[in-house]
């Protein structure tokens, strides 16, 4: 017995199981989360919550908390399903149903007995009390006549000292089958000596010197290798409280059984005075754990004392990961998750997956995607945003190539002058390199990595050319009650950042505005925008959303101004001369001749306007189509999912003249600017 806890011992302090997944996989892709944040956010999540419910959902290929959460609640379901708790009475019955045949079969074997003896043994046999416990009693005096018989007597005695101290230390049952007077004697005098050392805590004069004398002596029935009295404690109350669990969930008959049972283990009741005094004194020294649970068990499979208290420890270690799983409760982290439990109770790869979700956790909070703002909410950072329209930019290339007729381009300024400015490299870039700034990237690159090579493809910037001119870009998104009512908000978030990265990554000379308009208009900087919460308030103020445009407009003369107005509603609010908001539905006559007005004003500041109509009103096709045909403007209607590529294709057409009749699809994509392609 003391050779095999040894080796269990020598095996747990030499090796450590490999905790992580595939060591050649890739490390965790921000990409696919941050998409997933970013339309959360875009719907109305902050970015707090946006970021717990992907780590909730998961990913294409990675399980969620939620997969996680439910795969612990069913094997906790099957556990219960599966057990029921008289194992141990079930086994002894059979023993002493087995010794009682035996002794009846050598009685009337035995021709030599006396009549009146095997009569009067006879009627012992029949006579014994229905109930295990006190039959086990009253044979513990009866001389047995058959061998087998008496083995199969004494297997329940060292059936129940083995179940008891299987409660109490994990793997006990096995190891003293077919144990020797020798091996109790040396678990007695663990016990007295553990009792001994936990008194000593109670006291607080325990030493760290007793610990280590305590584990020379009997460390070989503790395979866990603790490495103090603490952890010590730690294990044993946890498998004690379970024990106490189980018991607390047997029937008052069941227990009344055991207890008197437990009497009989190993033929002595040193080792149950040994036990009670050990259970009392890890009560009082980890009172927190739980003692007092208890769980119904109605299935087929009978649990032995030490398999059943393993399987509430099972039990518990289960509804401490739900717990943890959830993450419902205060100050709650990714790093709150026990993956050695996880991997115990579920397998390797459930734990590999909770591994990845906390390191993507720690990389969205680490990596510059994410940072507190002054009030000390959760915010996407620049970086998040670029990263995010990248993938938004991606989505509208890939629409827009995929067009009937329609093919990338890229090409230099056709005088090939230089515009002074610089961009990042892309596949297909004819433009020459910018040496110094390359040069100037790889420095900077390495002095963040000093072993990384001198040169990378990322580092590379070319030199823009003078191919186009400047454009005063005013995109107009409506922000009313109809767009959040009819799930177009989202959309309109989209498009406004894809087309916003655009700019800001290949036409950086162009100036772009962007304005929300519902009951009044705002402009608004990218990071407002896709936050912004929907607007329950009715109102669209086309009015004021222009007044701003035309105002940005002015503000850059030598520009071509290029309006986008996306909206799903007629006019029904303008601004009056005081600043207040004048709001009436259906739209009133003077909101009309408000809104004409103002974009009257900005075809006379040359003005190349294209609205965007979401929606099968009636009365909103009639407007739009005469305030087009009144500016010589293009109306799109185009679908929610087209409806970036329909803004982005109207900007890249929109500096050329005539590029393609009012009211044609997405007018000329690359009329005017077509070396843009998506990466």
């Amino acid at each position: 017995m003391a050779d095999r806890f040894r080796r269990s011992s020598l095996s747990r302090s030499r090796f450590k199981r490999y905790e992580g997944g595939d060591p050649l996989a890739p490390p965790v892709d921000l990409a696919e989360a941050l998409d997933a944040i970013g339309e959360d956010v875009m719907a109305g999540y902050s970015p707090e919550r946006a970021m717990r419910e992907f780590l909730r959902r998961g990913g294409r290929d990675q399980a969620g908390l939620d997969e996680l959460a439910r795969r612990v609640a069913e094997k906790r379901r099957e556990l219960l399903q599966r057990h029921n708790l008289d194992g141990t009475l079930q086994e002894v019955k059979e023993l002493l149903e087995r010794a009682v045949l035996e002794e009846r079969k050598q009685l009337a074997r035995d021709a030599m007995m006396d009549d009146a003896d095997r009569a009067f043994r006879e009627m012992q046999l029949e006579g014994l009390p229905p109930s295990p416990a006190a039959a086990v009693s009253e044979l513990s005096s009866y001389d047995w006549q058959s061998r087998q018989a008496r083995e199969d007597y004494e297997k329940i005695k060292d059936l129940l000292g083995r179940e008891l101290l299987d409660q109490r230390f994990a793997g006990m049952k096995s190891a003293l089958e077919n144990a020797t007077d020798e091996d109790r004697a040396a678990i007695n005098e663990m016990l007295g000596d553990l009792n001994e050392l936990l008194e000593k805590r109670q006291q607080g004069i325990d030493t760290p010197e007793d610990f280590a004398s305590f584990m020379d002596k009997h460390g070989d029935f503790f395979p866990e290798n603790p490495q103090n009295l603490d952890e010590l404690l730690d294990a044993m109350a946890q498998r004690a409280a379970a024990a106490q669990r189980m018991l607390n969930s047997m029937t008052p008959e069941q227990r009344q059984e055991l207890m008197e049972l437990s009497a009989q283990a190993f033929g002595s009741p040193q080792l149950m005075e040994g036990l009670s005094r050990l259970d009392g004194n890890l009560q009082s020294l980890r009172p927190g754990e739980d003692w007092g649970g208890s769980e119904r068990m109605d299935g087929d499979q009978g649990l032995g004392l030490g398999d059943g208290t393993g399987v509430f420890q099972d039990l518990a270690d289960l509804d401490e990961l739900s717990e943890q799983l959830s993450q419902s409760y205060g100050g709650a982290r990714m790093d709150d998750l026990d993956l050695d439990k996880l991997s115990r109770q579920l397998g390797d790869q459930a734990a590999v997956d909770a591994k990845t979700l906390q390191q993507l956790e720690k990389a969205l909070r680490e990596q510059g995607t994410m940072r507190r703002d002054s009030t000390g909410q959760l915010q996407l950072t620049p970086k998040a945003m670029r990263q995010l329209g990248k993938a938004l930019l991606k989505d509208v290339a890939d629409k827009m190539s995929g067009r009937q007729g329609q093919r990338d381009l890229r090409r230099a300024g056709a005088a090939g002058d230089l515009s002074g400015s610089t961009r990042e490299w892309a596949f297909g870039d004819t433009e020459p390199w910018d040496i110094p700034r390359t040069v100037l990237n790889g420095t900077l690159r390495r002095a963040g990595s000093p072993g990384g090579p001198l040169m990378e493809i990322g580092d590379v910037e070319v030199q823009e050319t003078e191919a186009r001119t400047q454009a005063a870009v005013a995109l107009l998104v409506d922000t009313s009650f109809s767009m959040a009512m009819d799930g177009r908000w989202v959309p309109m978030k989209r498009t406004a950042l894809a087309l916003h990265t655009l700019i800001k990554s290949r036409f950086r000379g162009d100036h772009l505005q962007l304005i929300g308009f519902g009951r009044h208009a705002e402009v608004m900087d990218i990071e407002q925008l896709t936050a912004l919460d929907a607007m329950w308030e009715k109102g669209t103020n086309l009015h004021h959303g222009l007044l701003l445009a035309n105002r940005h407009f002015r503000k850059h003369p030598n520009a071509q101004p290029v309006l986008l107005v996306v909206t799903d509603g007629e006019p029904t609010s303008h601004l009056e001369a005081d600043g207040e908001v004048f709001f009436s539905y259906p739209p009133h006559p003077l909101t009309i001749a408000h809104a004409v007005r103002e974009l009257d004003n900005s075809r006379r500041l040359g003005a190349q306007t294209t609205f965007f109509r979401l929606g099968e009103d009636p009365g909103l096709a009639r407007f739009v189509d005469s305030m087009a045909q009144r500016v010589e403007g293009r109306v799109v209607a185009p679908e929610l999912d087209d409806l970036g590529a329909a803004v982005v294709g109207s900007y890249l057409g929109s500096r050329e003249q005539g590029s393609g009749p009012a009211g044609s699809a997405y007018g000329d994509w690359f009329g005017g600017r077509g070396f843009w392609v998506g990466d």
